[in-house]
Formats: structure tokens, sequence, C-alpha cells
């Protein structure tokens, strides 16, 4: 008995060795997680000098239209969105006419392109971003460009401005416990959005932008994981509440 528990005994020791090694051994890096890269990169386009905790730059951003309405804004003309569109289509899509209208061309055309050749357009002459972002936020923004964007034609009736396939009574639920918090459940806060949540439906786009990515600098989720119909049911209910601007 004594005999054959020595023979197996090098067996059981090794065997503990590598259960052991497994149990300790650091898990693997989520590598092929690219979910929250996607969604800092939408934010960035958004707004980066907020994502990246900066002031926004002083001086306007040398490729926007110097007849255009932004043209002495810094603050706007430097943010990715104003040229190129919440839809990514820029002179194509909503921003093809009105106030936001530049003429440049959207973002669409780059979707699954290589983000190092993405970044390297980021950082060109034109877009001026060089020396603004690091490595990490210039890979952030070209996971968006090129893997994250979303098909707008799907969700969003673009004639009419109205989300397309959203349950407003499934979309109240969603929203009296995940949004209202910060919102309200009029939409009517925080006060400094300037316009009601229900009035901002105007501009769907840019309300499914920041329901699917949050908004910059701030605690307010990304529900993008969480698939697109809870996206489109909340739109429907705040597309319910009241149109009113803030005092």
């Amino acid at each position: 008995m004594f005999g054959l528990i020595k023979k197996l005994l090098p067996s059981a020791v090794a065997l503990s060795m590598v259960a052991g090694a497994m149990v300790v051994a650091p898990l693997p890096t989520a590598a092929g997680e690219t979910a929250s890269s996607i969604v800092r990169g939408a934010k960035l386009y958004d707004k980066w000098y907020k994502v990246v905790g900066q002031k926004a730059p002083k001086d306007s951003h040398a490729a926007y239209p110097k007849d255009k309405k932004y043209a002495k804004k810094p603050g706007s003309n430097w943010r990715c969105k104003e040229c190129h569109g919440w839809d990514n289509q820029g002179k194509d899509g909503a921003y093809k006419s009105g106030k936001h209208n530049t003429g440049i061309k959207g973002i669409n055309g780059m979707a699954g392109t290589d983000t190092a050749k993405i970044a390297a357009v980021l950082k060109d002459k034109t877009h001026g971003l060089a020396g603004k972002l690091n490595d990490a936020d210039f890979q952030d923004l070209a996971m968006f460009v090129s893997k994250g964007q979303i098909d707008f034609g799907k969700y969003i009736d673009a004639k009419a401005k109205k989300v397309i396939g959203g349950d407003a009574a499934k979309g109240a639920a969603y929203y009296n416990t995940v949004c209202a918090n910060c919102h309200g459940v009029d939409g009517s806060k925080p006060k400094d959005m300037g316009k009601s949540l229900g009035s901002q439906m105007g501009n769907p786009w840019e309300v499914m932008h920041k329901i699917v990515f949050g908004q910059p600098d701030e605690k307010m989720p990304a529900l993008r994981e969480f698939g697109m119909q809870p996206v489109l049911d909340i739109m429907a209910h705040i597309d319910t509440l009241p149109k009113k601007k803030l005092k």
C-alpha cells in the first residue's frame, strides 16, 4: 500500500503543481475586448478635450471653413462631430444643410479601415491632433471610426427625424430606472443641458450617440453592449417627454 503511494506521489505532486499554476497564474488580459476602446473613442469624437481633461483650444481649427457659423468658436470647431456629423456622414447626412453644414465629408467611408492608417490621418496637418492626444487616445478614436460607427439608417427615419422600431412603454421602464436619476422623470435635468431631453429629439442622431456611447467627462453610462433595442425603446419614450427650454 505504502509502496503504491510512494510510486504515485511524484505524479500527484506534479499534478498539484500544475493545478496550482493554473490557479495562481494571471488571467489573460482582455486583449480582444474592444468595446471599451470604441466607447471611449466615440466620446473623443464628441468632445476629445473633455475626455482627456484639457480645456478647449484657444485658436480655431485651421481646416474649419472661415465662412461658417462656428468659425470663431474653437470649443465647437475642434470637435470631430462638428465637421463629420453625429451621423458620421458629414455633408452627405444631417449636416448637408443648416448651421452645422461645413461641406466636409463624413467618416463613414473610413469604416473598416486599419486603425493605424486612421491614426495617421488624425495626426496629419489637416486634422491637427498630433501633440494634443496620446497614442492610447488615437487608438481609441481610430477604433471608433473603424469598428464602432452606428448604421443610423437602420434606426432613424432621417426625413421624419424619428426613431424606428422603438417601444415607448418598454422605454419608460428603462428610462425611469436607469436615466431618470440624473435627467429627471420629465427629462428636465440637468439644467445646463439648456433644453429638455424631449426637445433634443429634434436631433435623434445626437441623442442616439449619447445613449449608446455616453457623455464626455460625465458618469452617464454607455448602453452599447446591451444592444440597440433598449436604446430605441428609450428614445421612443424620450420622444413623449415635454419639449421645452430649461430655465
